[in-house]
């Protein structure tokens, strides 16, 4: 892990995923299908794929909203000093026991406050070459997040990790998977080819 960029803290969390916050002025950094990364202590973290992104409204801005004339300032004090955090919900997609990575849901989630980190190319190859594909289940079984939006956007992260090959590699297994499932796998195809 070379690199280190933090993109928040914990909300709450489950063994099928979290939430994790970050102030408005940390949103530079995470996007929609990046591969986070939760390190919870002794060679153990639990890896993600951010499927939304979200900020809640607060009675302040509820009043600007209607507001006739709001100033930048008032802008940037509202975004810069923001109580109201970014939310970025993740789907566990995998952890790292020691030196192993397992596409498999982890034994425990990480814990209120928990530090999330975005993965780095480095990870990212790391995490997307250990195995054949497994994480890609926790996706396509979870019919409540926009499955081909979110495949496509960590396939175009991950293909600058690993090479040429990979990408191809990882639309087969796609395609494998949803043989039997017509419409999903139209909605993954069609949001690939918009990705390309």
């Amino acid at each position: 892990m070379t690199t280190q960029i933090e993109i928040g803290r914990l909300l709450s969390a489950g063994t099928t995923g979290f939430i994790a916050g970050c102030r408005v002025s940390q949103l530079t950094v995470p996007a929609f299908g990046a591969l986070v990364r939760a390190p919870l202590g002794e060679g153990y973290q639990v890896y993600g794929i951010i499927h939304d992104i979200h900020i809640d409204d607060d009675g302040l801005v509820r009043q600007l909203v209607t507001a006739d004339h709001v100033t930048d300032e008032v802008m940037r004090d509202n975004r810069e000093r923001r109580i109201v955090p970014v939310e970025m919900s993740v789907l566990a997609v995998g952890f790292q026991q020691g030196e192993k990575i397992h596409h498999l849901l982890p034994p425990r989630p990480p814990l209120s406050l928990d530090v999330i980190y975005l993965c780095d190319d480095d990870d990212v190859k790391k995490f997307t070459s250990a195995g054949r594909f497994g994480y890609f289940r926790h996706i396509l079984q979870n019919k409540e997040i926009p499955i081909g939006e979110v495949l496509a956007a960590h396939l175009t992260q991950a293909q600058k990790a690993n090479d040429a090959r990979w990408k191809e590699s990882a639309v087969k297994e796609l395609i494998t998977l949803l043989r039997d499932d017509y419409p999903t796998l139209m909605s993954v195809l069609g949001a690939l080819s918009e990705a390309v």
